[in-house]
């Protein structure tokens, strides 16, 4: 069943960049410290993503005038949402998955850096 992961190797990667980015930094800092962190650690490790990406929200017949961004997408099929919150919570694993629906993309991962130790989760559309 392991090798029926969705994107494995892509993900270890992202992981291991995200573990790096915590054991440096710790706990404690803004969720945009850490992005910017993670893309420095993207870059060293060659790995091809987009931040704050925009993604248009449609509804019925109109676009909405409010857009979505998302944290990181990842070599244009990874959704990559960073919480430095106390823990993860449901409301934070639905925003990801709203994320995904509008995105059309098929895997996200929730990652957590404002734990003791990284917390992530990966969530299949």
């Amino acid at each position: 069943m392991e090798q029926n992961l969705i994107y494995k190797e892509e993900c270890f990667s992202i992981i291991g960049c995200c573990i790096e980015v915590h054991k440096y930094l710790g706990k404690g800092f803004n969720e945009i410290l850490y992005k910017d962190a993670l893309e420095y650690e993207f870059k060293k490790n060659n790995i091809i993503f987009e931040r704050e990406k925009e993604f248009k929200i449609t509804y019925k017949d109109i676009i909405l005038p409010h857009n979505y961004f998302a944290d990181f997408i990842i070599e244009n099929k990874i959704i990559l949402e960073i919480k430095a919150v106390e823990s993860l919570n449901s409301s934070h694993i639905k925003q990801t998955i709203n994320y995904l629906a509008a995105s059309k993309l098929k895997l996200g991962i929730l990652v957590n850096f404002g734990e003791d130790s990284l917390k992530y989760k990966r969530i299949v559309l």
